[in-house]
């Protein structure tokens, strides 16, 4: 959980984020002040523009209106959107990872042909500097970031409990080991920011309890914030410092679990609803 010190430099501010598809608004104008260190979640009902939200801090979806403002591992403020309406721009997604933000996806994407080692290796080699020649020459740095890599991966899968199943295909890995490998191959980037959609769809109870612990390992152990889409009501409540309530691509409120948990709006909009209620 974030510090009160942590908590005074917001990592990632989101202003007045506007997103629209022809004549569909998925978001609209939202705010949002990710602080180091913290754990916040992103709920809503679906369609409600969660992972719209995602995919514009990632470059995937460039908005409309609005500015995202990140902090790099440097304290450097990065635009990650820019431009005037007409020319405007987001970062492309491999941008957005080196400047220091990983993701994970609703459905999941990796490498099914490669195993377990091999998903996390490679995203742990995109943070090494060997260029074409000295990998094909085997020159001696090349060999040194490779063990650096390896020794990485090995770290990675100790550390989200898969090292016994790192020799293993990813396609045949069960859904919960899947979801878990996701997130060490993102956490292989080295990330500032982890961003989590919805990392529980699909786990059984016991999956759900270690991936809460993992969560918090994540947070505390790594120092990494989180940002965290979830539907699993008792998973958000257990986890995250502050929740951000969506619906039909607006804020409806924010705050402390306990007080989103109370609001009358939220219970109408969200909490209501036949989703698992904590």
């Amino acid at each position: 959980m974030a510090t009160p010190q942590a908590r005074e430099e917001a990592l990632l501010t989101v202003r007045k984020v506007t997103l629209r598809f022809g004549g569909l608004t998925s978001l609209s104008e939202v705010d949002l002040s990710l602080y180091r260190g913290e754990i916040r979640s992103v709920i809503g009902p679906n369609g409600a523009g969660k992972t719209s939200l995602f995919n514009c801090l990632t470059g995937v979806y460039t908005p409309q209106e609005g500015t995202i403002e990140f902090i790099t591992a440097d304290g450097t403020p990065t635009q990650l959107v820019s431009g005037p309406p007409r020319r405007r721009r987001s970062r492309k997604p491999h941008v957005v990872n080196r400047a220091g933000i990983a993701r994970t996806f609703q459905n999941i994407r990796l490498f099914a042909a490669l195993s377990a080692f091999e998903n996390v290796k490679i995203a742990a080699e995109t943070r090494q500097r060997t260029g074409p020649i000295g990998a094909m020459l085997r020159l001696p740095h090349a060999r040194a970031n490779e063990r650096r890599s390896d020794a990485r991966t090995r770290e990675l899968l100790d550390f989200v409990g898969l090292r016994q199943v790192a020799d293993e295909l990813a396609s045949s890995l069960p859904y919960g080991v899947q979801r878990r490998l996701e997130i060490a191959r993102a956490l292989a980037t080295d990330p500032a920011l982890l961003l989590l959609d919805e990392p529980a769809a699909g786990t059984n109870p016991t999956e759900k309890r270690q991936l809460e612990g993992l969560i918090r390992r994540i947070n505390t152990d790594l120092g990494v914030t989180v940002l965290l889409i979830e539907h699993d009501m008792k998973l958000v409540m257990s986890v995250a410092d502050r929740v951000t309530v969506l619906n039909f691509g607006r804020v409806i409120a924010e705050g402390r679990p306990e007080e989103v948990q109370r609001d009358p709006v939220v219970v109408e909009a969200y909490l209501g609803s036949t989703e698992e209620k904590p």
